[in-house]
């Protein structure tokens, strides 16, 4: 037997389901009835008490029955509902079926090596999208979306992956390219034709016109629409992977008694004792639907010589500040702004001015916002004001819960920027990396013909240029791309989608 590949029609199995005691399981079909291959529904009949009536049911039916061992004996394996799919109504855009059984391990094994026994092969990773892209059910920004459904992490994500799985991104790409593929069809014929012959005789050209791009006000409008996927790509990827926020701070400011309330579990260890966390620990929290991986570090402070735990740890969360997003540094409000404090915060002033490489081991890369959270003000309020913060300060308590809300809504600003002049509740930017490179490649294609153009550059060195944004665009949907791209990118999905 060859191996399997994706581009084979042979008929397919795979459990939608984690392997995993529960009261229910789902295993997909799909496929067949290509060729010598007999298809889903006709081999599934033959480990089914009922085969005829399987064999006869109508699409989007459901029919109730047993697995049986592939014998002559029809030996009883579990008690299922089978979903009947018919060509082309279904998600793959073949015959296929879904069989529900119960959810215990051997029960879900012995299903599956009954329908192996049949004739189905197991499922590659994500084959039964791969089938429904091929047989034109989905565009390839909905197939990648399918698994960014399934991963979200918050609600905001899932609503921006289901946009895409609906079509959003997709018809916004087919928009541009069909302006751009306008463009080039009028460059084109501007090329094939003299002046005369292209504006009618006796007619005389415009300045824009005559100025080689026939057609600049259409391409300057998809140069700003793909500005506009561009911008939406960082928000697409705050909402769906989230950011890491580091909380910081010297020993015994109340570090991790904020880190504990915030993810509303004791996963510190909160004493009063300087220098109890030795290492950073970190936890999953939505704020304001954003996914934050939220990190409690070691206190930072200059430590005695041969406290080597303190110093390993004080290290790790120095680089920790590194890769963060956002530090929330902690003020023990009882104690006030101490010489530590003002050192990091003097440290980070010096990073926001210096190149990054010269920044190393500094606490805070350039650019990066920080929060000054006064902690323990429910009896210590914070002065009216303080000369030498690095960001804005705001009251709270890790014991009463003060503040904590206006501190989410202020971490939340922080992260979300808005691109400009979009109404964003109803767009949908570039859901994945492949996606976002394919807009910036037709971005950059078109704005170098634009440059062109405004120098009067000839036409037949521009039309290439709106040719390679469109085949950019091509690519995003899938109109454009190689079996090796695909296999690439489905192989990353979950077996049974």
């Amino acid at each position: 037997m060859s191996a399997a590949s994706y581009g084979d029609k042979a008929p397919i199995a795979a459990l939608a389901t984690p392997l995993a005691e529960s009261a229910l399981a789902l295993i997909r079909t799909s496929g067949g009835g290509h060729e010598n291959n007999q298809s889903a529904i006709e081999l599934l009949a033959e480990v089914f008490s009922r085969p005829e009536k399987l064999r006869s049911a109508p699409p989007d039916s459901i029919v109730h029955g047993w697995i049986t061992e592939p014998d002559g004996a029809k030996k009883k394996i579990d008690e299922v509902l089978v979903s009947v799919y018919r060509a082309p109504r279904s998600y793959t855009g073949e015959d296929g079926a879904d069989i529900s059984c119960h959810g215990g391990i051997a029960t879900v094994k012995a299903v599956m090596a009954a329908l192996k026994k049949a004739g189905f092969r197991e499922a590659l990773p994500g084959e039964f999208t791969f089938r429904a892209f091929m047989n034109g059910k989905l565009d390839l920004t909905r197939a990648e979306s399918v698994m960014e459904v399934v991963g979200a992490k918050t609600h905001r994500g899932r609503e921006q992956a289901v946009r895409r799985l609906a079509g959003v991104l997709q018809k916004e790409v087919s928009a541009i390219k069909a302006l751009l593929v306008e463009v080039l069809a009028g460059t084109e014929i501007y090329l094939d034709y003299s002046e005369d012959e292209f504006f009618g005789s006796g007619a005389v050209a415009s300045d824009e016109e005559a100025g080689r791009l026939p057609e600049r006000a259409i391409a300057e409008e998809a140069a700003r629409r793909l500005r506009t996927l561009t911008e939406l790509w960082r928000r697409e990827r705050l909402y769906a992977e989230g950011v890491l926020a580091v909380i910081a701070g010297r020993p015994n400011a109340g570090k991790s008694s904020l880190f504990n309330y915030l993810i509303r579990e004791d996963r510190s260890i909160v004493t009063d004792i300087p220098g109890t966390t030795r290492d950073w620990i970190e936890a999953l929290i939505s704020v304001e639907d954003i996914p934050v991986r939220l990190a409690d570090t070691a206190g930072l402070r200059d430590i005695a010589q041969g406290d080597e735990a303190e110093a390993i740890g004080i290290q790790r969360s120095l680089e920790l500040l590194d890769r963060a997003a956002l530090v929330l540094y902690v003020i023990d409000g009882v104690e006030g702004i101490s010489a530590e404090d003002r050192d990091f915060f003097a440290k980070r002033k010096e990073a926001a001015i210096e190149p990054a490489a010269e920044t190393e081991g500094r606490g805070s890369p350039p650019g990066q916002p920080i929060l000054v959270i006064w902690n323990k003000a429910d009896t210590a309020p914070p002065p009216s004001h303080i000369e030498e913060l690095p960001g804005p300060l705001l009251a709270a308590s890790a014991k009463t819960g003060q503040g904590i809300p206006e501190l989410m809504r202020a971490i939340a600003a922080l992260l979300e920027t808005e691109p400009t002049g979009v109404h964003t509740e109803d767009a949908a930017g570039p859901g994945t990396l492949r996606q976002k490179e394919l807009i910036d490649t037709a971005l950059a294609a078109v704005e170098e013909a634009l440059a062109l153009a405004a120098r009067e550059e000839p036409l037949d060195i521009i039309a290439p240029l709106f040719r390679s944004a469109i085949n950019a665009l091509g690519e995003i949907t899938g109109e454009v791309s190689g079996d090796d791209i695909f296999e690439a990118m489905f192989s990353r999905f979950c077996v049974g989608k």
